[in-house]
């Protein structure tokens, strides 16, 4: 390349890292610093279902019939509504001293009352007292659960916009220190709440971290390693990560719960991978985009240099001039939502990127919530469908750059679109529990190649805003998603059905944007514009990234 040639400082930086190593021994350092970050993500985002896991077997509690057995009191006061199922939300208005005295359950004919003295829990599916039991969020408080879990999401969509402007005026890596505080204050204020309001907005406060998270806990961290990657090992970085540190992460979360017995220790506990956060400053490397856009090229070298010293290669005097003049050439400048909303065809794609997003992300979330509800352990049915997580990524690493990023949303989606309309029918037990892993193994798939496809799919000018613009979409639509699972309350299966809907909707789509396999990520509209016509397979087939040699 003719040394008087300009480059942007995409290309320019992509020079610098072939230069310094690739997968050098820092990159691998920081790889390896996204283990707690990962974790965290998991902890965060489903930590709450094991502090508001609702013990099955609960009813109405009688005073008189303390002296009793636990199996004897439920036998004695627990109506029937079938042959084997029981109302956990009425009680018999009976003699009780006169029940006590023959043991004997009252007539069926008996009137029923709303129960009056509170309930008794077993805890024999859910091994210790969770805040749905202390605080007996069951009956007509059952919907504390999903509102509280719903407020947790708000949260995360304001975390999310948060991190967009805060990320861009004050850097990467303060707002990975941020949305980790944000995380722990929220989680330790939870252990000392004692009503729904203050609990649900504890579960706000850690919700940022999340929606924060989605760019900062885990996600920044994970974009900040990824800048640093040469180009031929980020699908590798990128898709491993999530498996091994957010999938690993979920793997381990229902033992630590079910080890610990305690809900307030399990806070504590999970909130230990965010104290890392307050080491990043020291260790992880700040964006040197970011730092050029804010016109500190000074510290964006002293961040390249560090890479030289720890993986021993240096950095030859011509790029690093290249990247220099780069630099200060003034870059164009993102132009926000804005554009998208003025250009027709960017906002009709975009609008379809948000609806197939929406609904990856929706059956995600609710498949892995409904791990309490399809008849099998709990604890065993979340670590089996979060175990899908590894060997999902392993496959799409075989399959994305060959099939596509459209067809691995597609067919995955339509399969576990299926597999959910199909669990809805069989009855609750193994099957269902298999068929619902296998659909989480597959939306995994399109899950991963998602959030690969939406910054593949956007120009430059509006990548940043108009990521996070889909990903704050998707978050809002996982608002839903606790109350879709409560639906189970009206027809054991309606949920499942939603999803379905849901998901082949979505599948559906994401046929009609464009494929970016093997192709260069647009970096104007013009360049957007040929990628989003027909014939792009042919204008696009002779672009390349330019050889920085």
């Amino acid at each position: 390349m003719d040394n008087k040639e300009k480059l942007d400082i995409g290309t320019a930086l992509e020079a610098v890292i072939t230069s310094v190593g690739e997968l050098g021994w820092y990159q691998r350092l920081l790889f390896l610093g996204m283990l707690p970050f990962g974790f965290a993500w998991g902890f965060t985002y489903f930590g709450q279902m094991f502090i508001t896991a609702t013990p099955q077997d609960h009813w109405c509690r009688v005073p008189e019939l303390d002296v009793l057995s636990a199996e004897l009191r439920r036998a004695l006061s627990t109506p029937k509504t079938g042959d084997y199922n029981v109302d956990n939300c009425m009680m018999f208005d009976a003699n009780w001293t006169e029940i006590l005295e023959t043991l004997l359950p009252p007539d069926p004919e008996t009137p029923l009352v709303a129960c009056r003295q509170g309930w008794e829990f077993l805890y024999n599916d859910i091994p210790y007292s969770t805040i749905v039991s202390e605080r007996e969020w069951v009956c007509d408080k059952a919907s504390y659960v999903p509102w509280a879990q719903s407020i947790s999401f708000l949260g995360s969509i304001i975390g999310g916009i948060l991190c967009g402007i805060l990320g861009d005026r004050y850097g990467r890596v303060p707002v990975l220190v941020l949305s980790n505080t944000f995380g722990i204050i929220g989680n330790i204020a939870t252990m000392f709440t004692n009503y729904f309001w203050d609990f649900a907005i504890c579960r706000f406060i850690s919700g940022l971290c999340v929606g924060l998270g989605w760019d900062s806990c885990f996600i920044l961290m994970f974009i900040l390693v990824l800048e640093y990657v040469g180009t031929k090992y980020r699908t590798r970085v990128a898709n491993l990560s999530i498996a091994f540190f957010f999938g690993g992460g979920c793997i381990i979360l229902p033992w630590i719960a079910m080890w610990i017995s305690d809900w307030k220790i399990f806070i504590v506990a999970t909130s230990i991978p965010m104290v890392f956060a307050f080491f990043a400053p020291f260790v992880v490397p700040e964006s040197a985009r970011w730092l050029v856009s804010k016109g500190r090229i000074d510290k964006a070298i002293k961040v390249l240099n560090r890479f030289e010293k720890i993986n021993g290669n240096q950095i030859p005097q011509n790029v690093m001039d290249q990247f220099i003049n780069a630099a200060r050439t003034k870059q164009e400048e993102e132009k926000g939502l804005g554009l998208i909303f003025q250009t027709p065809p960017l906002r009709k794609m975009v609008i379809f990127l948000i609806i197939t997003f929406v609904a990856v992300a929706v059956m995600f979330d609710c498949i892995i919530r409904l791990s309490e509800n399809l008849g099998l352990d709990f604890f065993l049915t979340f670590t089996v469908a979060s175990a899908t997580e590894i060997p999902s990524i392993f496959v799409l690493l075989l399959l994305l750059d060959r099939l596509g990023r459209r067809w691995l949303v597609f067919l995955p989606m339509m399969a576990a679109g299926i597999l959910c309309f199909v669990t809805a029918f069989v009855p609750r037990g193994i099957i269902s529990v298999a068929l619902a892993v296998a659909a989480r193994f597959f939306n995994n798939m399109s899950y991963v190649s998602v959030i690969q496809w939406t910054p593949e799919l956007l120009p430059t000018v509006v990548r940043a805003s108009g990521a996070s613009f889909v990903h704050i979409s998707a978050f809002a639509a996982v608002l839903v998603t606790p109350f879709i699972v409560y639906s189970d309350r009206v027809w054991e299966g309606l949920s499942l059905i939603i999803v379905a809907v849901v998901g082949l909707s979505g599948a559906t789509l994401a046929l009609l944007l464009p494929e970016t396999k093997g192709r260069r990520m647009p970096q104007t509209l013009e360049e957007w514009e040929t990628l989003s016509k027909p014939q792009a397979k042919k204008n696009l087939a002779s672009v390349e990234y330019i050889d920085t040699s």
